[in-house]
């Protein structure tokens, strides 16, 4: 009786659970109900993890105590001292780690099964969910981590290349897929599974590793919804409902976002896992000219000439970029825009669905310095608006807004959607050097007629803009 409690008891919990997690992830697809979102998920996973705590086949509370303390000591920690900045890097680290704990769980149990039978196992179900949860999650690990190193810049986020590379990764796949019938028929025993754990590792850092910078959001994005689906299937190999649940919605989820970005770049997601997009060698403008066969001049302007530009104008577009991030010149931005409203200046922000480094990673920095979701316009919308704006203001941004995109062939840039910046009456684009993207091509825009460039880093030229725009007498 108490048994038949107990299990109805999880068994109600974690459907309320599944709910919240459903509920939690819709609200997560826009950007003002994305807190409330996070929130219900949040709520949804505490009862998930208190109630499974009611399971009887937990041995001891101990190491479950503790380790909760030390996961949730550093989750804590890391989540109040990241810059925002580093928010991809640590999506793709913890990302690594959830890999990791599928692939350690499957084979934690495969040797489970193994010493409670004499060397034997479970059943062909129950041994192929053990083998694909032990190598995606390890794949989802060692690619997460190879995506960490790339974008902390502890190594370079060029592709990397070897001879014979696609047929290796080929090879070590075939071995994959044949120590996993081994695990699977009972033939292989431990060490058949610990070769799939170390082959998949392997591969995961070879896959990602010729894979350039600028395509690292949808690489994340991809090893994001490996991890959900190993999670699902240790949710089979544990016999636990929530964990199927909440694999498949990640893995689902993961799998969905992928496609979107890759349909926001117009490039399949076979081209971004074997074409070797971004991070690339300059290219410098075709044979040194501009748009239709201009020279290509570079025409620079000064913090004073742009406040007056800024202060006179009706509308304004600012496109923010990885650049903005990496200055930290979100705030001082914001606090441009409040002073260009208070003059009735129509401002605006127009966000690249890939801009940054991950999905939305734009919108979380705005956010950070309450730049309202209102204010922020959307790809089309953003274009639709630039084609009366007095000034697009650029900031830090470069290959979501390269007029290459639209006409050159050649580009690696070609058929992505862009932010049509050059729509507007004037350009202006704060950079720090004439140096390219991640896609490693020269930047048509800034050598348009209509662009003046500011250099030197973003915060401190805006500071600048600003003191001058404040200075101004209201007209």
């Amino acid at each position: 009786m108490i048994y038949d409690l107990r299990a109805s008891l999880i068994g109600l919990s974690y459907f309320v659970s599944a709910i919240l997690f459903i509920f939690g992830l819709k609200r997560l697809s826009s950007p003002t109900t994305a807190r409330s979102g996070n929130q219900l998920a949040a709520i949804g996973m505490t009862i998930a993890l208190a109630v499974t705590l009611l399971d009887r086949q937990i041995v001891s509370f101990t190491s479950i105590i503790v380790g909760t303390i030390v996961g949730a000591a550093i989750g804590i920690y890391f989540g109040r001292t990241v810059k925002m900045t580093a928010m991809p890097q640590m999506v793709a680290l913890f990302n690594g780690m959830g890999g990791a704990t599928a692939a350690l769980v499957s084979l934690a149990e495969f040797l489970r099964l193994a010493a409670g039978t004499g060397g034997g196992s479970g059943g062909a179900g129950e041994l192929a969910s053990i083998v694909l949860g032990t190598a995606i999650g390890a794949i989802s690990f060692s690619g997460s981590i190879v995506a960490f190193l790339k974008l902390q810049e502890l190594m370079t986020d060029k592709p990397l290349r070897w001879p014979f590379q696609m047929q290796l990764n080929l090879l070590v796949a075939v071995g994959i897929l044949g120590l996993g019938v081994l695990v699977v028929l009972g033939a292989g025993g431990t060490a058949a599974l610990w070769g799939v754990l170390a082959l998949a590792l392997l591969v995961g850092a070879t896959a990602v590793l010729p894979i350039g910078g600028a395509d690292m959001p949808v690489v994340i994005s991809l090893l994001n919804s490996f991890t959900g689906m190993a999670a699902a299937l240790t949710g089979f190999v544990v016999d636990n409902q929530i964990l199927i649940v909440a694999g498949a919605l990640v893995g689902a989820s993961g799998t969905l976002l992928t496609l979107l970005m890759s349909r926001a770049m117009n490039r399949p997601i076979s081209n971004v896992l074997f074409g070797a997009f971004g991070g690339g060698a300059a290219v410098a403008s075709a044979n040194g000219r501009g748009p239709g066969g201009a020279p290509a001049v570079v025409k620079e302007t000064s913090a004073e000439d742009l406040a007056v530009a800024l202060a006179f104008a009706r509308s304004v577009v600012i496109i923010p970029g990885y650049g903005l991030a990496v200055a930290q010149a979100q705030h001082v931005v914001r606090e441009l825009a409040d002073e260009l409203e208070k003059r009735g200046v129509a401002v605006r922000f127009a966000i690249h669905p890939v801009a940054g480094r991950m999905p939305g990673h734009m919108s979380v920095v705005l956010a950070e310095s309450n730049v309202s979701y209102d204010a922020q316009l959307e790809l089309e919308d953003a274009n639709s608006f630039l084609r009366s704006a007095d000034i697009a203001l650029v900031v830090g941004a470069n290959d979501t807004v390269n007029p290459a995109a639209r006409h050159d062939r050649s580009s690696p840039l070609f058929g992505m959607p862009i932010i049509d910046a050059d729509a507007a009456a004037n350009v202006i684009v704060l950079k720090r050097s004439m140096n390219p993207g991640f896609a490693g091509v020269d930047n048509e825009l800034f050598y348009h007629p209509k662009t003046k460039m500011l250099f030197g880093d973003a915060r401190k030229r805006l500071e600048e803009v600003l003191q001058s725009v404040k200075s101004m007498a209201m007209v």
